[in-house]
């Protein structure tokens, strides 16, 4: 019995002591940062919370009042009374597509696509972009090396390679000496490295869904009609009949997630939201029965006011098969943007401004294009989180919104914050000069850029 309780009496310092080092050590490992005196749009409501404090460990607000007494040794941010929101969202980007398709695809080689994608992606970042849709291309190694903490850069929900049929807009060769690998059994290189699947009929459909989801892909980006960077797809033609259509929501549905879309024309929105699309991107001659079909379902339009409003003369594409196209789109979309608002349409807010590094730089040019449909709060509320709502149709195979919330500012959320020299609520255009009006960007709990004085 002497020995049985000499025992307990030991092996209880020894427990007190293990519990102390233990929580030693946890405090260690909480990384706090204090963000003083800021104005508070939360991404949500019309309105500045003003004079709040937000207290964040490590990646995640865990508390928001005035007066918060941080820890000793915590990372203190004085806002000096400025505004913080969510960390803007774009539905809409092409991370690996670095110049025109035919020219990222089949001329540079995938080392240089990667390399000027890291750029690309430390830029987009460092203009205020926290989290992005990539509607297409082999997105998946920049993703994994941004969320490893590799290289800098926004969250990435990936679609990874288009799902086109053959003369589709997703067929992306220009020679004139192209033979399809369908007959000759020489893969292309778009279907090689992951840009693009061409696939038709239902059995190739079915094939081409399941391996794009296999590869990581958190939604599937298909081709429902003619584009205007794409050569030998007119604008007005209808991609994909609507059985292989279903069948590729179908393949998503079973796995939890959603179908977007690439469509102009009204007749290949209007099928592809009768075969369960979730998102349209861009329908510029979307007309009001189809708007209206969609508002009633609550399918997303991802448009894109400033591209929309870029010349053939401003894109440099005069004299070749896109002028054209791109002059019918200047025509159309004003008013299918009015329309939209009229049937409260779930509106995404993405810019498809891939390219060279000088138009990618124009992303927050959308902010003031935007300004001509919808009020400054609306367009605020759809680049953080309305977006993040349409995101969240991943369901499970969102990589993110499992754990926390994005697009929002509120106790539980990740840290994902910028402080704008401004009020955005009275002119969201602020934005549009993020080297300027941005004077921090938070990701994640990091800070990648402080110019506070």
């Amino acid at each position: 019995m002497k020995n049985s309780r000499e025992k307990s009496r030991l092996t209880l310092p020894i427990s007190a002591l293990a519990l102390v080092m233990s929580s030693s050590a946890l405090a260690q490992d909480i990384n706090q940062t204090l963000i003083s005196d800021v104005n508070i749009f939360n991404g949500i409501e019309n309105k500045l919370y003003e004079n709040l404090d937000v207290l964040i460990e490590n990646n995640k607000v865990v508390e928001i009042a005035s007066g918060i007494k941080p820890s000793e040794g915590a990372t203190v941010i004085d806002g000096q009374g400025k505004t913080l929101m969510p960390g803007l969202t774009d539905a809409h980007v092409h991370l690996t597509l670095n110049d025109v398709p035919n020219v990222s695809i089949y001329e540079d080689t995938i080392f240089y696509s990667a390399a000027l994608s890291v750029v690309g992606a430390k830029d987009m970042l460092l203009r205020g972009f926290t989290t992005v849709r990539d509607v297409g291309g082999p997105v998946g190694g920049i993703k994994r090396a941004i969320d490893s903490g590799k290289i800098p850069g926004p969250r990435v929900y990936p679609s990874n390679a288009f799902i086109s049929q053959t003369s589709g807009h997703g067929d992306l060769a220009t020679s004139k000496q192209y033979i399809s690998p369908y007959f000759t059994g020489i893969p292309d290189k778009a279907a090689l490295f992951g840009w693009s699947y061409i696939a038709d009929g239902v059995p190739e459909v079915q094939k081409a869904a399941r391996e794009v989801l296999r590869s990581g892909a958190t939604q599937l980006k298909v081709m429902a009609g003619g584009g205007v960077s794409s050569y030998y797809d007119p604008l007005d033609t209808l991609q994909y009949t609507y059985e292989e259509m279903k069948a590729i929501t179908t393949e998503a549905e079973h796995w939890g997630t959603y179908v977007a879309v690439h469509a102009y024309t009204d007749g290949a929105v209007k099928q592809a939201v009768e075969a369960g699309v979730k998102s349209i991107e861009h329908g510029p001659f979307l007309k009001e029965d189809t708007l209206k079909l969609m508002g009633e379902k609550g399918v997303w339009l991802s448009p894109q006011a400033f591209l929309f409003g870029m010349t053939p003369e401003q894109l440099n594409i005069v004299g070749t098969p896109s002028e054209p196209k791109m002059r019918m789109v200047n025509e159309k979309s004003e008013k299918m943007l009015t329309l939209a608002k009229k049937y409260n349409v779930k509106i995404a807010w993405g810019t498809d401004l891939f390219g060279p590094p000088e138009k990618q730089a124009l992303q927050n040019m959308e902010f003031a294009a935007r300004k001509k449909y919808f009020s400054d709060y609306e367009i605020l509320k759809q680049a953080t989180s309305d977006n993040a709502e349409l995101f969240r149709l991943s369901g499970l195979r969102d990589p993110y919104q499992q754990e926390a919330k994005l697009g929002v500012v509120e106790v539980g959320a990740y840290a994902d914050l910028l402080i704008i020299d401004g009020n955005p609520l009275k002119d969201v255009s602020l934005l549009g000069d993020p080297s300027k009006n941005i004077q921090m960007i938070m990701k994640d709990g990091v800070v990648y850029k402080n110019t506070l004085k």
